[in-house]
């Protein structure tokens, strides 16, 4: 039975008469531009009785749920609307009135985005929970700016690393990462810029290229490029901070090289 309900949760997660206890769905909102948005989390979103977005949802998306209660329950500059807590209270207490609640997350909700987290807690209370993936920041806003993640004879793997942990402290794994040759790829990292650099000096690579991307894939998309060594100051100079991407890697210097290429071209024609 329960076998029964997981299936038809995971492959029709918004169809279908509604359980007395009703349904979450967490829903991938992409990294920012709408046209990212992926035609399942549309369907979502249409069927949606209730939806609970972040702040870095683009909130054009909104417009697809006209006839849902819509709630902000994001933070802006560490000023949180609601707490973690309140969040499960709330997508349970709506659930339980037999509604069909949606999840807006930036991103994709299960790259550091706490989405199993609550589909868990939901779960627990008899909801049924489903997932629909979005288009995750960590590799699609890099590819925005001609960056790939991986490369033949530049980077066979990337780590995707959070900068700042549940306590507020560096990841240990950022230290294991600068020691690797892959791409690495770091999510709210901007305030831990320096100690990251820092790891990636004492292991030789001062002149490894970084970028940085803020509002990546919007209209008010800014970037940063330099090396281990200079992108402190480039940082400070562009005055770039979160939202914001750091990549750290050789794979960086494929923007210049893709560039060149087409101003080339462009000369040629």
């Amino acid at each position: 039975m329960n076998h029964s309900n997981n299936h038809t949760a995971n492959t029709t997660p918004f169809s279908g008469p509604f359980g007395t206890a009703g349904r979450l769905t967490v829903v991938g909102a992409g990294p920012g531009d709408s046209d990212l948005f992926t035609l399942k989390g549309i369907k979502a979103l249409k069927s949606a009785d209730v939806v609970l977005f972040d702040a870095l949802v683009n909130p054009d998306l909104l417009e697809y749920a006209p006839q849902a209660e819509q709630i902000f329950v994001g933070k802006r500059k560490g000023c949180y609307s609601y707490q973690q807590e309140q969040i499960n209270e709330l997508i349970v207490q709506r659930g339980q009135e037999g509604k069909h609640v949606v999840r807006l997350k930036g991103g994709d909700p299960f790259v550091f985005g706490r989405g199993a987290e609550e589909m868990e807690y939901a779960a627990g209370f008899g909801l049924e929970v489903a997932m629909v993936p979005g288009i995750s920041s960590s590799v699609s806003v890099p590819a925005y700016q001609n960056i790939p993640v991986t490369k033949r004879g530049a980077a066979e793997s990337f780590w995707v690393i959070t900068g700042t942990t549940k306590e507020h402290k560096l990841s240990k794994d950022v230290a294991l990462a600068a020691k690797s040759s892959a791409t690495v790829v770091i999510l709210m990292g901007m305030s831990k810029l320096g100690e990251i650099m820092a790891l990636f000096q004492q292991e030789g690579k001062s002149e490894t290229p970084v970028a940085i991307i803020q509002n990546g894939t919007r209209k008010d998309e800014k970037i940063g490029i330099g090396t281990v060594a200079s992108i402190e100051s480039k940082a400070k100079e562009q005055q770039l901070s979160n939202p914001a991407i750091i990549i750290i890697g050789d794979v960086v210097a494929h923007r210049a090289r893709i560039l060149a290429v087409q101003q080339e071209q462009n000369v040629q024609a």
